[in-house]
């Protein structure tokens, strides 16, 4: 198997606590102490944890965490996400581990609109690369790019470090096709990450690949942030242009990606997101009428 090429330069009452690190209450010991629980708004849709946060508090909440010396790990759900969940318990399970969750998709925005509990705004992982990169810049943090089309994070990464000259990229890592089988690959892969020990760490392999490996990688580097953000050093570099922002307002940003790549991408958008949003916000509206004229006869 090809060896990766390696660049290294210099309140809802049924949301589990949180604790400073960003951990499950059953999860709060970090080096034999106990840690603070904080409270994060939590919006529950179909039934996924989804906290209630906007972009530039998802960072803040980050880089305070950093600063306590505590990791942590993103989500960023949109309706694919929903599909798999419903498809695969374990995958469920398993993001629902994580310690942000943010909405990635229009949809499931609209959906907390009409349920009565709305999330404040779209957190893409195509837009945190961006913000977190800056706050990063500012604070002195180091990031790591995994993953992406080949050459795509190294591309990305000079475009990070020419918008943002302070910046400190201590390395990217485009792993070879079907590492995530390899245990040689793995092992190669989390030993380059750890001995790097960045503070974010980008991972763009799409799900659930990329949160099977942070799972893997969070255990060697438990002060480390990741982040799944899948195309988006592509988006980044400029390889694949992005959608404009009034499409991305109006959720219409995968029609854009449709024009893109019909091919391989209208069996996702056509013949499963789009029943599958349908179904999301008529079931929500239909039980948000059904709850109204029950408190009407009562």
């Amino acid at each position: 198997m090809k060896r990766p090429r390696i660049s290294a330069t210099s309140r809802d009452s049924k949301a589990p606590r949180i604790s400073a690190c960003g951990r499950p209450e059953t999860d709060r010991k970090t080096q034999g102490k106990h840690l603070p629980e904080i409270d994060l708004p939590v919006v529950w849709v179909r039934g996924v944890r989804i906290h209630a946060v906007t972009e530039v508090q998802c960072v803040d909440h980050i880089f305070r965490q950093l600063s306590a010396g505590c990791g942590g790990w993103v989500v960023t759900v949109n309706l694919d996400h929903l599909r798999l969940f419903s498809q695969d318990p374990q995958y469920a399970a398993l993001c629902a581990q994580a310690s942000f969750t943010v909405a990635d998709g229009m949809p499931l925005v609209w959906a907390s609109y009409l349920q009565g509990t709305p999330l404040p705004e779209r957190v893409t992982g195509s837009n945190l690369i961006w913000s977190l990169t800056a706050a990063a810049a500012k604070k002195g943090r180091s990031i790591f790019l995994l993953g992406g089309s080949p050459g795509t994070a190294r591309a990305a990464a000079a475009v990070l470090q020419q918008r943002h000259p302070a910046l400190q990229v201590v390395g990217t890592l485009c792993p070879a096709m079907g590492c995530e089988n390899d245990p040689q690959e793995i092992a190669q892969l989390t030993s380059v990450v750890s001995t790097l020990a960045p503070d974010l760490v980008y991972v763009g392999l799409g799900k659930p690949k990329q949160d099977l490996l942070i799972k893997q990688l969070r255990a060697k580097l438990p002060r480390a942030w990741f982040i799944g953000v899948g195309i988006s050093f592509s988006f980044v570099c400029g390889a694949v242009p992005r959608a404009p922002s009034w499409m991305q307002r109006l959720g219409l940003e995968w029609l854009h990606r449709l024009v893109q790549e019909p091919r391989q991408l209208a069996t996702r958008y056509l013949v499963q997101g789009l029943p599958l949003a349908v179904g999301l916000l008529g079931g929500v509206l239909i039980q948000r009428l059904r709850y109204h004229m029950l408190a009407h006869k009562r």
